[in-house]
């Protein structure tokens, strides 16, 4: 999927929105939704596909103080899948307002961590068969968790400071490496074409990760490809 520079200066909530809906249609889904806090701003950002009716509802009512789906996703370094919420408190109380709108409870949020205590969440729904979602989440998984980079970093880089704060340090060959994971190598590739071990691959891939703040070597990927430190093939 190409990927709109949402980090490009001028960046409206409009392209955030238009993003999010290509989302949508690539994967099928019926709605996707980004929310993300910027601690060194002070801003929280939120951009949605979901009606209009809907979102006014949830700003009405408050359901941003109680939705599961946010506040676990907030405190896991793994993505949440919404099947394992639906026995926690106020998930029921969410989405019996969300069904009113055709939202169903069916959906996954991924986490995003930034270096400065900002936090991204992108969640994704689809009404279908629990067992066509179990088989497709595997499939796109890796995808989806380099686009909730994409779209947080977009929404941290629009804020001057925080897009100065937020420019790490690569060494050469990290860099190098991650480059050649873009192109879709594997680490035994990069190894044997590099001439080292696959387990000095790890190594220094672990160390881009950490210092990229990414959980996964995609979202590590995603985040040097929208930094300008590689170029996606």
């Amino acid at each position: 999927m190409d990927l709109i520079d949402l980090g490009a200066a001028g960046a409206k909530p409009a392209d955030f929105d238009g993003f999010l809906d290509r989302i949508r249609q690539k994967f099928g889904f019926d709605h996707a939704a980004y929310a993300g806090s910027n601690p060194i701003a002070g801003t929280i950002h939120a951009y949605v596909t979901y009606p209009e009716q809907w979102k006014q509802v949830y700003l009405d009512e408050q359901l941003h103080l109680y939705d599961p789906t946010l506040a676990i996703a907030a405190r896991s370094i793994a993505p949440v899948h919404w099947a394992r919420l639906e026995k926690t408190q106020n998930f029921d109380r969410v989405f019996r307002h969300a069904a009113d709108f055709g939202i169903v409870p069916q959906g996954l949020t991924i986490p995003v961590r930034g270096p400065y205590g900002d936090v991204g969440m992108l969640s994704v729904t689809r009404n279908c068969e629990t067992a066509e979602w179990d088989r497709l989440i595997p499939t796109i998984l890796s995808e989806l968790q380099s686009i909730a980079v994409h779209v947080h970093d977009g929404a941290m880089r629009s804020h001057t400071l925080t897009s100065t704060l937020r420019a790490p340090h690569l060494s050469s060959r990290e860099i190098e490496i991650l480059q050649w994971i873009a192109a879709g190598k594997s680490q035994q590739d990069v190894g044997d074409i590099l001439g080292i071990s696959h387990r000095t691959v790890e190594v220094h891939l672990r160390s881009g990760r950490d210092k990229l703040y990414a959980l996964t070597t995609p979202q590590a990927v995603a985040r040097a490809i929208a930094m300008g430190m590689i170029y996606p093939l």
